[in-house]
């Protein structure tokens, strides 16, 4: 694999390096020793599937407090989408700001996001599935949000969301 600093401090960017044949290709997708390697978390709790029947649906933006952070590595495994994160790790010289990437089965490109980091997505196609490895497991009395369109963020969604549940679109402004 190939690891591409982001310009948002300790987020990734992991791009497969196949070894092509006659078959197809072959090509690692995650390994403890790179991760490790690139003082990247490689702690794997729990892997989640999310599957978007529609275009323009979002999920996001959501986060655990610690003690229960999580680390994502975030894969498209059928369809396109944006994916987007926000650093609000106060002392990180990245603080407030925000990175987006279009992630899609053609480029199996994966997104590393580091604790204390908001992440989600807007989906590109109908019948978009994201699946993701996290470090944590879910603990529902430290997850968190922040609002897709607040305005201290100002994310350059690449269009507007259509199918949004009411938890997602209702998240007051953020307080830093």
């Amino acid at each position: 694999m190939e690891f591409v600093e982001l310009p948002l401090a300790g987020a990734y960017l992991l791009k497969l390096e196949p070894r092509v044949d006659e078959r197809g290709f072959f090509s690692r997708a995650f390994c403890v020793r790179e991760f490790e390697q690139h003082g990247l978390n490689p702690r794997v709790t729990q892997c989640n599937l999310s599957y978007n029947h529609k275009r323009a649906t979002l999920r996001g933006m959501h986060y655990q407090l610690a003690p229960h952070a999580e680390v994502k590595l975030v894969r498209c495994t059928a369809g396109v989408i944006y994916d987007v994160i926000i650093d609000l790790r106060c002392n990180s010289p990245t603080y407030l700001k925000w990175y987006g990437v279009e992630l899609s089965a053609e480029n199996r490109l994966q997104l590393y996001v580091p604790e204390g980091f908001a992440h989600g997505y807007i989906t590109l196609t109908d019948n978009a599935e994201v699946f993701y490895q996290v470090s944590e497991f879910y603990h529902p009395e430290s997850e968190r949000g922040v609002r897709w369109n607040d305005p201290l963020f100002k994310i350059d969604w690449p269009l507007k969301p259509e199918v949004i549940s009411a938890k997602d679109a209702n998240y007051p402004d953020f307080q830093p």
